[in-house]
């Protein structure tokens, strides 16, 4: 049972994820019905932490709440500071243990220098994802989702996943009935869909490609046609096989993986900007049908049209 929570504050603390473990876990609404916790912020030897906000906070704990919490915190810091030893000692005595470790968006960092995410699956800001596959190759980096739990490994993504990822933890804990009063005492939704594939903003690059930039920049004026390798290739005087592997050397993608992502792309735009229906951004993009733009977008962005629009839709007045 989740009782006590200690989270972990590192120098150049992120003031935001703390500020969400500390709504999620150090509120006591005991008077709603909710659960209260046993809740201790936690820095090496109890020594105040600057925050990136510039402002220090004074934590009331050392490390030893960490060795008897049933969850163990790790907020973000300094990315590119190798983490105390004493912090990363107090993990894998968590882990041992069998307590949930958790952390909070680049928090994911200090996790994998403890070695709690070698052969596991996990998450970090998007911004970020690459960073993490690099420095621990080992760990099983999803850049997609809003949190992950391996074992009891749960990391998650970017800033305001870190209440996804809470909510998680109470719902496996404490069942569904309390979540959901929780999340909407937060006014938040008490489950989100999709993933954060949907908030990474990929705007149509530039092309500046050796041979195909005048191809590539007459398919993106018509994606509402009909584009094949075939028609692709006669456009650019080539056999099919031929310009297929031009393609990859010169773009790093398949002329159809290439051809399908741009047209997510402007569907994406023609969803926040326009007043279209979906039926016709379908076509203009390129895709046809609405069947298969739905297709495209839960395969890319792990949502659908209309909650993409509903959340992205730029509102004029």
């Amino acid at each position: 049972m989740l009782r006590s929570v200690a989270v972990i504050a590192l120098p150049d603390v992120a003031v935001f994820e703390l500020g969400v473990l500390c709504e999620l876990f150090g509120y006591d609404r005991t008077a709603e019905g909710l659960p209260s916790y046993e809740f201790a912020v936690c820095s090496v030897d109890g020594a105040p932490v600057r925050t990136h906000a510039g402002f220090s906070i004074s934590p009331a704990h050392d490390l030893g709440p960490a060795d008897q919490a049933d969850l163990v915190a790790v907020v973000p810091g300094t990315n590119d500071r190798e983490p105390p030893a004493a912090v990363l000692d107090a993990l894998r005595r968590a882990h041992a243990r069998g307590a949930w470790v958790m952390s909070v968006c680049t928090g994911a960092f200090t996790l994998g220098a403890a070695g709690l995410l070698d052969d596991r699956r996990c998450t970090t800001h998007w911004r970020h994802a690459d960073a993490l596959a690099a420095r621990f190759p080992l760990a099983k980096v999803d850049p997609d989702v809003l949190y992950v739990a391996d074992g009891n490994i749960v990391t998650s993504a970017g800033t305001a996943s870190a209440v996804d990822c809470g909510l998680h933890l109470i719902r496996e804990e404490q069942g569904s009935a309390v979540a959901t009063q929780l999340a909407r005492r937060m006014v938040v939704p008490p489950h989100r869909d999709g993933g954060q594939a949907q908030f990474i903003e990929t705007p149509v690059q530039p092309i500046d490609c050796e041979t195909l930039q005048p191809l590539l920049t007459h398919v993106l004026a018509t994606l509402d046609q009909p584009h094949t390798v075939d028609t692709l290739a006669a456009q650019a005087h080539m056999a099919p096989r031929t310009f297929a592997r031009k393609f990859r050397a010169e773009t790093g993608a398949t002329p159809h993986d290439w051809l399908t992502g741009q047209r997510v792309l402007l569907a994406r735009r023609l969803l926040e900007e326009s007043d279209l229906g979906v039926d016709t951004i379908a076509v203009r993009a390129g895709f046809g049908s609405a069947a298969t733009l739905r297709h495209h977008f839960g395969h890319r962005l792990d949502t659908t049209p209309q909650a993409y629009r509903s959340m992205f839709r730029t509102r004029t007045h």
